[in-house]
């Protein structure tokens, strides 16, 4: 493992982070924070209690998700997509780095962010809402592999994207819809028998739910199946990424 070249390209990225501060932490976080202020505190107190949760404080794992998602899919997309359309990347597939050091580099970047944007809404939303944490090591758990999943998922469109808007196109038209319908603000539970079946086809449902559970020990799905649902979305990102070096599709051509 040429742990050289992965430090170097992780470093290159995470200071593109510090450098861009504004835009990479700043902006996410003062957003999800309007959400706290408006569906927390505002809308919340006016809520009935969810699971005997508090509307405000049962909202805020929805909402760390749902940043954690369209963060760790841009990261990486962005990441990736930089160096193809510098030409940067041909340096990089002619350097004695290999395919998957290269992935570890990038998504392992991407998935810093995130995580590092998770953990401070988290400590934001403290300053709306009052919440706690059940189960803290399965919190991060879930974090963690949400980012790493996201992540890889990122990496795939930014190879795929032929130009910066395509980019957003799979962010903003499919994954936030999913989000907004996988039981962010709301138990699937408060749907119709046949609105409750058709979201258990919304993979964000099992993110979101298994997230919540670690703060509350309530979920719409089991733990073990939305730990499943996360392992098996990370298992076909990874062949994904591998089919993509193995071809070169969009690389190498």
């Amino acid at each position: 493992m040429n742990w050289h070249a992965v430090k170097a390209i992780y470093l290159f990225e995470m200071a593109r982070t510090w450098r861009t501060l504004m835009q990479s932490i700043a902006s996410p976080v003062l957003s999800t924070s309007l959400y706290f202020i408006v569906f927390g505190s505002a809308i919340g107190s006016r809520m009935v209690e969810i699971d005997q949760v508090p509307y405000g404080a049962y909202i805020v794992p929805g909402l760390v998700m749902l940043t954690l998602l369209n963060e760790s899919i841009s990261n990486a997309s962005f990441g990736i997509h930089m160096p193809r359309f510098t030409g940067a990347i041909y340096e990089i597939l002619a350097a004695p780095i290999s395919a998957l050091e290269t992935v570890i580099a990038f998504v392992g970047a991407a998935a810093t962010k995130s995580v590092v944007i998770g953990l401070i809404i988290l400590a934001t939303a403290r300053l709306f809402v009052d919440f706690s944490v059940a189960h803290p090591l399965i919190m991060v758990l879930f974090l963690v592999l949400t980012a790493i999943t996201f992540s890889l998922f990122g990496f795939i469109i930014g190879i795929w994207a032929d130009g910066f808007e395509k980019l957003q196109i799979i962010p903003l038209m499919v994954v936030t819809p999913l989000t907004f319908l996988g039981g962010t603000f709301y138990s699937i539970s408060m749907l119709p028998p046949f609105w409750q079946t058709l979201t258990l086809f919304n993979p964000v449902v099992y993110l979101v739910s298994g997230f919540r559970w670690a703060f509350y020990e309530s979920s719409d799905v089991s733990l073990s199946i939305s730990l499943g649902m996360i392992l098996l979305f990370l298992a076909v990102c990874l062949a994904l990424v591998l089919v993509i070096f193995r071809t070169g599709y969009k690389l190498k051509n």
